[in-house]
């Protein structure tokens, strides 16, 4: 196991990602629906009033802009030089702290925080199960933990996981160039692959075909900006670990977690968890 759980190569790579792309184009009103998405299960009913948390691996703070006027105070938690652009995007925002850590150095004691949440984080350090666990004693007894990991299509076909294997070589490979080639052959892809495909199933669709099953549906009614920003991030990461629904639940449990929930909608899969008493 890696002494330090964290990869510089993908720290450095996700600050190029969000120095390229800040969000600042995103649709408002995608941002709100795929927020929803991610945020189905958790339990904001349940947060006390002024609630402390804390976001882990915060980014370009996208997410950060909608829970941050729900709770009293928000630590957004970033080890690349994208949490500058946080602070940019979160100016409006008084109850947001930034800081600069890594997940298994978390500058927050523990057993303090009334929620936290790590969307599309933890699948890229070398050890999941130890960044769960970091974050979770973060968390007071009781208080939801809100992951989402990549999942590793174990509720699709065989036929989708092979053409996902095939697509993976092409990540190994372009993963490994500098990052100015990265972006362009990225870029490419969401132009070349992404749109078409996206926009077929988004045609299917108004035909009445089910299209959950076609590759890149679940972009269908997703603008062409957040196609180029996930083509980056699908094929410009080198480190990326895939899990089944059930491993994600036992790495939960194991790390203090209870009452865990999934969300059966796109993305998979998020779940969320309250720490044991």
């Amino acid at each position: 196991m890696n002494k330090d759980n964290v990869d510089k190569e993908i720290v450095e790579g996700f600050g190029d990602e969000w120095s390229r792309f800040d969000q600042s184009e995103l649709p408002e009103k995608e941002r709100k629906v795929r927020f929803e998405g991610y945020f189905s299960v958790f339990p904001w009913h349940s947060l006390p009033d002024s609630a402390e948390g804390f976001d882990l691996g915060c980014g370009s703070g996208r997410w950060a802009t909608l829970v941050a006027p729900r709770v009293g105070l928000l630590h957004c938690i970033d080890p690349s030089v994208a949490l500058d652009i946080a602070r940019k995007n979160l100016a409006q925002f008084r109850n947001c702290v930034f800081h600069s850590a890594t997940v298994d150095a978390i500058p927050l004691a523990d057993a303090s925080m009334d929620f936290g949440y790590s969307l599309g984080v933890l699948h890229h350090v070398p050890d999941t199960q130890a960044g769960i666990e970091a974050c979770v004693k973060k968390l007071k007894p009781g208080a939801p933990f809100l992951v989402y990991l990549y999942y590793a299509f174990d509720n699709r076909p065989f036929w989708f996981r092979t053409i996902w294997r095939l697509s993976d070589v092409l990540r190994r490979v372009i993963s490994r160039l500098p990052y100015g080639l990265r972006y362009i052959i990225s870029q490419i892809l969401a132009f070349l692959v992404y749109l078409p495909l996206t926009r077929f199933s988004w045609l299917l669709e108004k035909f009445g075909i089910n299209v959950c099953n076609f590759p890149l549906s679940a972009y269908r009614n997703l603008s062409f900006y957040t196609m180029r920003t996930d083509a980056l991030d699908r094929f410009g990461t080198r480190l990326e670990q895939r899990f089944s629904r059930e491993q994600i639940r036992r790495m939960m449990k194991q790390a203090g977690l209870e009452k865990i929930v999934f969300s059966d909608n796109e993305p998979f899969w998020c779940a969320v968890g309250y720490r044991r008493y």
